[in-house]
């Protein structure tokens, strides 16, 4: 009789990866809607660390740098996305008087820009800090 049943010899072990991907996707989620900054900017940068760790470790790349760059533009575009739709025109007398008296949504787009400007500098960061070339 087994041990294990249901488990094969292949598959030993889980992946923390699905448990991860949940948590930032609660803390972005948390920090967004209530306008906590770091919660916010925490969760985005765990959420796309996960899909990035869970692409590596399921074989689809090699190096998690460049999906990691290319989630992080992505969260950049989604961010400008949503600060821009609260312009009257894109001036720059209209972006500074947003970035002077922000309302809520162009906070949270913020929040998208910097979680991905940070997931773009790590990403290409690590391209170059990486030992092996890539």
């Amino acid at each position: 009789m087994d041990d294990q049943p249901g488990l094969s010899d292949q598959y030993r072990r889980s992946s923390p990866w699905p448990l991860i991907v949940v948590l930032g996707l609660v803390f972005s989620e948390l920090g967004l809607l209530f306008n906590v900054f770091a919660v916010a900017v925490g969760g985005l940068l765990l959420f796309v660390g996960a899909i990035t760790g869970i692409v590596l470790e399921s074989g689809y790349a090699e190096r998690p740098w460049t999906l990691l760059a290319g989630l992080g533009v992505v969260l950049c575009v989604l961010g400008m996305l949503v600060t821009v739709t609260q312009l009257d025109s894109i001036t720059f007398g209209a972006v500074a008087g947003v970035i002077g008296q922000p309302n809520g949504i162009v906070a949270r787009g913020v929040e998208l820009l910097i979680a991905g400007v940070i997931a773009v500098v790590i990403g290409t960061g690590g391209r170059f800090a990486e030992g092996e070339p890539i």
